[in-house]
């Protein structure tokens, strides 16, 4: 009877209650566009009413779940998503030229999805385990297990997510202790990669030049990115026509339901990726600006989350899912605004979607797991 009480008693008060009412918000926001994006209640509007329902179960299920636990089942996680991963590589199901899928016959998986949680989890707990007595082996060792699932999600290949994933891996390395003086370096030759990579886009993106280390559709949406008007009807359209949209909302926007670009299907993947471009075009600027504040309200609860966590695997757990909530807006609004290349990252809570809503509220779930959790003392 104490167990039940107890699991009855975590239930009603596992939820956070300044990121519950941030997270509502988001979810009538989200809908209110999902509405205009598709112009009207149809099927899409129906089924991302059901995917936030049951992203909210998951949530609710994921807060119920103490740190303690978490840590425990880590390594298990992380060890079956790789599994999972190499299962994809092997038997996995293309589709649109990616491999991303695994048919286990009673269920499909894209375990690319699970890594998102499952990497900052595994090191979460390594560097948690490993606390006080660290040296540069053990950030090696890191390394290593977050460049393994990267590695996998980017032969698929799948971009989009691996970025994601390394986002949310590398913050908890950076967070468990890694020096900005071994980053410098890293740093100087990627802002000269960039410089060299701008100064001579002519060259390079000529189409018998192959990047050895990316696929050709990769090469093309850098290339795009670089000049979108050296092919406006093809490759640059759908960040020529996104740019259009945001900058025709002006400072107020057109209205709700009254975006010329949405409505007239110039605005390519309009309820997916591209989502923002129809809510900055309804309602302007300062539309932008309030989404933006909501955001940053988000991932500001997370991180003062993280500071208050009770252990070490709490507080590089929950700092990797604030960030990777800061990653998913700066990478879509970014691909979104023409300032980076398109690699089909979701808008969170706003893009049609039930797997990334399911990562989103698993993700907010832990925080709010860690939000709650009090150690007992003995």
């Amino acid at each position: 009877m104490k167990r039940i009480m107890y699991w009855l008693n975590r239930a009603f008060t596992a939820f956070d209650p300044p990121l519950l009412a941030l997270l509502l918000l988001m979810s009538v926001l989200g809908l209110t566009i999902m509405h205009s994006a598709v112009g009207g209640t149809d099927w899409r509007f129906a089924d991302q009413s059901r995917n936030f329902l049951i992203a909210f179960v998951v949530m609710w299920a994921a807060a119920m779940v103490p740190p303690p636990t978490l840590m425990r089942v880590a390594p298990f996680f992380y060890v079956m998503g790789v599994v999972l991963l190499v299962g994809v590589e092997l038997f996995g199901e293309t589709s649109k030229g990616a491999t991303r899928w695994l048919d286990l016959g009673v269920v499909r998986l894209q375990p690319s999805e699970m890594l998102k949680i499952a990497a900052p989890m595994m090191l979460a707990w390594y560097f948690h385990r490993n606390q006080g007595k660290l040296r540069i082996a053990d950030f090696l060792v890191a390394g290593l297990l977050l460049a393994v699932p990267f590695t996998l999600i980017v032969m698929q290949p799948d971009l989009g997510t691996a970025l994601l994933v390394f986002a949310s891996g590398f913050c908890v390395i950076y967070f468990g202790g890694l020096s900005f003086k071994l980053l410098a370096p890293i740093v100087v030759i990627c802002a000269m990669g960039l410089g060299t990579l701008v100064y001579h886009e002519k060259e390079i993106c000529q189409p018998d030049v192959n990047w050895v280390l990316l696929h050709d559709y990769q090469k093309y949406r850098v290339c795009t990115l670089l000049d979108p008007s050296s092919d406006p009807l093809g490759k640059g359209f759908h960040t020529i026509q996104s740019m259009i949209a945001v900058g025709s909302g002006g400072v107020y926007g057109k209205g709700y339901m009254k975006g010329t670009q949405a409505h007239l299907d110039f605005i390519p993947e309009r309820t997916t990726d591209f989502i923002f471009a129809v809510y900055a075009e309804e309602f302007g600027l300062y539309g932008g600006i309030m989404l933006l504040v909501i955001y940053m309200l988000m991932v500001v609860r997370g991180l003062a989350i993280a500071v208050k966590a009770h252990t070490q695997f709490g507080r590089l757990l929950a700092g990797a899912m604030s960030m990777m909530l800061f990653a998913y807006v700066f990478v879509n609004i970014g691909m979104v605004t023409g300032i980076l290349p398109v690699v089909g990252v979701p808008l969170p809570f706003m893009s049609y979607g039930g797997t990334a809503l399911m990562t989103l509220g698993i993700a907010c779930g832990l925080l709010m797991s860690i939000s709650h959790y009090r150690p007992v003392r003995q």
